[in-house]
This record gives C-alpha cells, structure tokens and sequence, in this order.
C-alpha cells in the first residue's frame, strides 16, 4: 500500500482529489493540509510515502516543503501538482530533485500513473514543462549580475546587496544600471519580473 499526503490550498480541489486517489486500491491517503506549514509538520510525523504539493500555499509554499523534506527526509518522493507551468518554478523544483512537477489540469489517471512511476524510482515532468525549459531564453546577466539582482529581488536595498555581496553601493548602482540596459527594463520591479519569468532567478 502507498501512502499518500497532499497539501493543496483549494480545499474543493483538496477534498476532491484525495477522494479520487483514495479510491485506487493501492493508495491510501494518511493526510491532507490547506497550509504549508501544517503540512510539513503533519509529513514529518506521518512519513507517507509520496507528497503531493501545491506551490502557492499559505504558510510556506511547496517548493519550500521540497527543500525541507530533500535535506531532512529524502525518502519522502515528492511530486509538485500546480496551475503554474513557469520554467522559474520548474528549475526550482528541479533542484529540490523532486520525483515529479505535474500540471492540476492533467488527468487523474496521468497522476496515478505518476505516484507508481515514482515510487519505482523513476522521474516524471509534464512534457509541456520540459519544453517551455529546453525552448528558454539564454539569460543575458553574468553570474555576477544575476547574484546582484537575486539579492535586490529578495528585498534587499542597495546597501544590504552591497553588503551581503561584499561590492560598494556604487558597484551595485553600476551592476543594476547594466541589468536594466541588458533586460531592457525600465526599472528594478520590470527586470525583476523579467528575470523571474524565464527562470533567471
């Protein structure tokens, strides 16, 4: 028998789709939560093995859960199941090593398929992912520059980046002054938003 959590938000798409798993006759579901938080907690204690997260959750997202669970509890495979199919979130997820990044609209079959897939050892992303990642935009910004513009991006103002990167409040000016030409972004919010979009980040 597989054991099953799920942390989505929706709380009718929460209810709906931890009856449709629950119905399989492998899978059984040991617990749901509508927040990050309470999830991780719940996880901990109930060692399922596979994690269904929803990305944007109050309390802590689930990227966040995926980086806990791979330094704390590597054994737990995790799968993403999200509304968002932005190559920033996919390169995010790629690096916690989840064991799948699917998309909510995909089938429920395709879903099941998937938990057995992974609990076999194998990885499973939504083919639409793989090629919004191989189709992406080469990032223009040095290492440097991304470094700098992470740190802005974060809410750091220029002082704290200069600090935190050991560079002189100048250095930073001339660094986002470069982004802005490079991104050709009017402001710091726009290359932000830039940068997030094609996964720069």
């Amino acid at each position: 028998m597989i054991k099953l959590y799920l942390a989505e938000d929706q709380q009718l798409l929460n209810t709906a789709l931890a009856g449709i798993l629950d119905l399989e006759d492998d899978l059984t579901m040991v617990g749901t939560a509508v927040n990050g938080q309470v999830a991780l907690d719940q996880i901990e204690t109930l060692q399922p093995d596979v994690v269904l997260l929803d990305i944007e959750m109050p309390g802590m997202t689930g990227l966040e859960i995926a980086r806990q669970l791979h330094t704390r509890q590597p054994q737990i495979k995790v799968i993403i199941l999200t509304t968002f199919a932005q190559p920033s979130y996919f390169k995010q997820a790629i690096s916690t090593e989840v064991a799948g990044y699917l998309l909510k609209d995909g089938p429920s079959d395709d879903l099941i398929v998937a938990i057995h897939s992974v609990m076999k050892g194998k990885v499973v992303y939504a083919p639409e992912l793989v090629v919004g990642l191989t189709t992406q935009t080469k990032n223009p910004l040095s290492e440097r520059e991304t470094e700098v513009l992470r740190a802005i991006a974060n809410g750091l103002s220029t002082k704290q980046a200069a600090e935190s990167l050991f560079l002189s409040d100048g250095t930073v000016r001339n660094y986002m002054s470069t982004i802005l030409s490079k991104l050709d972004a009017s402001n710091r919010v726009e290359a932000i938003q830039i940068a997030r979009h094609n996964g720069w980040l």
